[in-house]
């Protein structure tokens, strides 16, 4: 184990912290007086791509998921890498390809960017740098204002990029004519919403004590908190090394399920709640392998999860920064307990470019 015991602050406790002057900072960028979000992007679009990598991947996850909650538009997300393998390649004129990247240099996400501009295809960013390859690339540019981030662990341009994608989803609602005005208003207090989750670290620090001595876990979700859950396996596997599977719960009854048979511990997320069929698998996992069940979010009355711990507020979305914060800071603790370096962890560097 290394040692990396120290008092002091690490970069990436700092840029958790910096989180509610970030989305404080977009939003008044973005939205006006008059509640419309302006943004420069086309309006005869009825069809989203979003391509990306790692952390930024799980945010376009969760945008693909929001274009079609909110907006009633069809939407779907790509690893950068299965984009460039794909023999045909979605070429919709319809379309706009949204490519999600913090540093704007990741070489898989610009080779497809570059794939996408050779088709003709009309082509947005979201990233946190304004002079990068992707905007050159790009035809429309979404500047994150996260700031320089020097953690490897995505943490603030992670959910700066979340808010971007719900603020472009809001855009596209309001071009169709859609009343967004709650949403709107429920934007303007998350930077409050991540301020009181900051509250809670005496819980999240509980969670990771119990997780600390694991060598293996599973986080699970549903519906638009996949996204979630494979954001929390990937924080936790870049930050303690640990080997942490992130999949969707109705499909890890399919057989996944007999994992459990090690004795290790489920976590489950949820910003919604858990829904009656969720809340079956989770019995029906109790009852078979009785593992310990945590619930990040929302439970439910049938469920008693040996661990739960959630913000008090009744709007999901809300909700769903919150959770994403949670599983940050959660990642970090137990980092820290286990002695890692998490602003440097064995093997990782910032951007992953061409040799």
């Amino acid at each position: 184990m290394e040692n990396f015991i120290s008092n002091k602050k690490t970069c990436m406790d700092l840029e958790i912290h910096e989180q509610p002057v970030i989305l404080g900072k977009i939003i008044e960028e973005y939205i006006q007086t008059n509640g419309r979000v302006k943004l420069v992007l086309p309006d005869d679009v009825s069809n989203i791509i979003l391509v990306a990598s790692g952390s930024s991947y799980h945010c376009a996850r969760f945008g693909a998921d929001l274009f079609g909650k909110i907006a009633d538009m069809s939407a779907r997300a790509i690893y950068s890498s299965e984009y460039l393998l794909k023999p045909k390649a979605p070429a919709d004129k319809d379309s706009l390809y949204i490519f999600i990247t913090q540093s704007g240099e990741t070489s898989d996400t610009l080779r497809a960017a570059n794939r996408a501009k050779q088709l003709g295809m009309r082509i947005a960013c979201i990233t946190n740098n304004n002079n990068s390859s992707i905007s050159k690339i790009a035809d429309y540019t979404v500047n994150c204002f996260a700031g320089i981030e020097k953690s490897i662990a995505a943490t603030k341009s992670f959910t700066a990029q979340m808010l971007c994608c719900y603020l472009i989803v809001l855009k596209y609602a309001q071009i169709k004519g859609m009343d967004v005005s709650d949403y709107i208003e429920n934007v303007k207090a998350l930077p409050y919403v991540v301020l009181q989750t900051f509250d809670m670290n005496k819980k999240i620090n509980q969670l990771a004590n119990m997780l600390k001595k694991e060598k293996s876990f599973i986080v699970t979700a549903d519906g638009i908190s996949y996204a979630m859950a494979k954001e929390a396996a990937l924080k936790i596997q870049e930050t303690s090394y640990l080997n942490v599977t992130g999949i969707i719960l109705g499909e890890f009854m399919h057989g996944h399920v007999a994992v459990l048979n090690n004795k290790m511990p489920l976590i489950y997320i949820s910003a919604s709640g858990v829904s009656y069929s969720a809340a079956k698998n989770l019995e029906k996992i109790k009852k078979d392998y009785n593992p310990p069940i945590y619930i990040i979010g929302r439970s439910h009355e049938r469920i008693t999860p040996n661990f739960n711990i959630t913000i008090d507020n009744d709007d999901w979305i809300s909700r769903m920064f919150s959770n994403a914060i949670i599983i940050q800071m959660l990642a970090l603790e137990l980092a820290k307990k286990l002695g890692r370096d998490v602003d440097k962890p064995k093997g990782l560097v910032k951007v992953v470019t061409e040799n």
